[in-house]
């Protein structure tokens, strides 16, 4: 929640001519528990079903991947990887259950909130939220901050794009309600009608996305109506094979660089990148573009533990793997993030004075709206 006034309410991005710009008690607190003292974000996620579950079920042979093994891999990405991490992003299904002991009360945690089963229809995919789950509950345990994911294409069905604008729409309007920061990621994805080549339901990503298409997506999501605190941002250009800005064909590194800088004026506040799993070297290669964009960060799994996770069932193996190999790669991200990264407090929307604390004055417990009686969208 975002404001200009002296009043405790509502007001959206973008508000960068502002010299001030206020965040409700709330969303300002839980934006700061997710970065490290530097407000820079270095956020792993754990909240992963389909791509963990698959690959159990594949070494196991069985048709549902057992619980326990699905415990076992989280809570060893927790015990290994919590450490280098700003904040966690967890699922209530089996990482928050089962490893929220191995978090420091120092990091922030975020639950994720849609199910990883959406209905896929001719005109596109509709997403929907996990059931008996609820912004209300993730603020009832604690959680930091909501994150939820939406598939979009901005030239799917009409009816399909309504829909997942309503959807998320209506979770905005919940974050608020409840003073939650709202993290947004949207994914581009092959439509029924794309080629065949291109037609995958795993979390990965699209093989044949169009930088407009991505570019589009968060231009409609960055509108006011949405409540989106913080943007989670997958590459506008294939990440697989990007070239590396710093030896790459100069003429096809300003083209991308370009692309990158068109994501973050679109998003309009602060954001992240996420990985969609792409190899090592390439997200590094990714995060120095969108840094030189001025994201605040990263929100990444696969990227970082995906390799290590290919040991199991052998738990000891995958273990020694994420010591010896996903840590020092976390440390390298994370120096990377240091050094280019610009702290979300710094993004232009502030007007250069960072967030103010909204309502702060000697009316401050009268301007605070009970629990679950939060602001109207303006």
């Amino acid at each position: 929640l975002y404001k200009g006034s002296s009043s405790f309410c509502c007001l959206h991005f973008p508000l960068r001519t502002m010299s001030s710009v206020e965040i409700s008690p709330g969303k300002l607190w839980g934006l700061r528990r997710l970065a490290d003292d530097k407000g820079l974000y270095k956020m792993l996620a754990v909240d992963q079903r389909p791509p963990i579950k698959n690959l159990v079920k594949e070494r196991r042979a069985v048709e549902e991947a057992p619980y326990e093994d699905v415990a076992a891999v989280k809570r060893a990405l927790v015990q290994y990887l919590a450490p280098s991490a700003s904040a966690l992003l967890l699922d209530p299904h089996v990482a928050y259950p089962q490893s929220i002991d191995l978090v420091s009360p120092k990091q922030g945690v975020i639950l994720t909130l849609e199910d990883s089963i959406f209905e896929q229809t001719p005109g596109g995919r509709k997403s929907a939220e996990i059931e008996n789950w609820s912004v209300q509950k993730i603020k009832t345990i604690g959680g930091d901050a909501v994150k939820v994911l939406a598939w979009y294409r901005p030239d799917a069905d009409p009816n399909v794009c309504a829909f997942q604008q309503e959807y998320v729409r209506k979770i905005g309007k919940a974050c608020q309600e409840f003073d939650l920061p709202f993290v947004f990621e949207m994914l581009v994805y092959p439509l029924p009608t794309d080629s065949a080549d291109a037609q995958t339901q795993d979390y990965v990503e699209h093989p044949e996305k169009r930088p407009d298409l991505v570019l589009d997506s968060v231009s409609e999501f960055a509108k006011p109506e949405y409540g989106v605190d913080l943007f989670k941002l997958e590459s506008p250009v294939l990440a697989k094979g990007i070239a590396d800005p710093d030896t790459g064909d100069k003429e096809e590194v300003a083209k991308t660089q370009a692309l990158f800088d068109d994501l973050g004026k679109r998003a309009g506040r602060p954001w992240v990148m996420l990985s969609a799993g792409a190899g090592r070297d390439d997200f590094k290669n990714v995060l120095k573009y969108a840094f030189k964009a001025g994201a605040s960060g990263f929100l990444a799994g696969r990227a970082i533990w995906w390799d290590a996770f290919q040991n199991f069932p052998d738990m000891d193996k995958m273990g020694k793997d994420l010591k010896e190999k996903a840590v020092p790669y976390f440390g390298e991200l994370n120096k990377l993030t240091d050094a280019k990264a610009t702290p979300w407090e710094k993004h232009e929307m502030f007007g250069g004075e960072g967030p103010k604390l909204a309502g702060k004055g000697q009316t401050f417990r009268e301007s605070v709206p009970a629990a679950g009686g939060g602001c109207v969208i303006a």
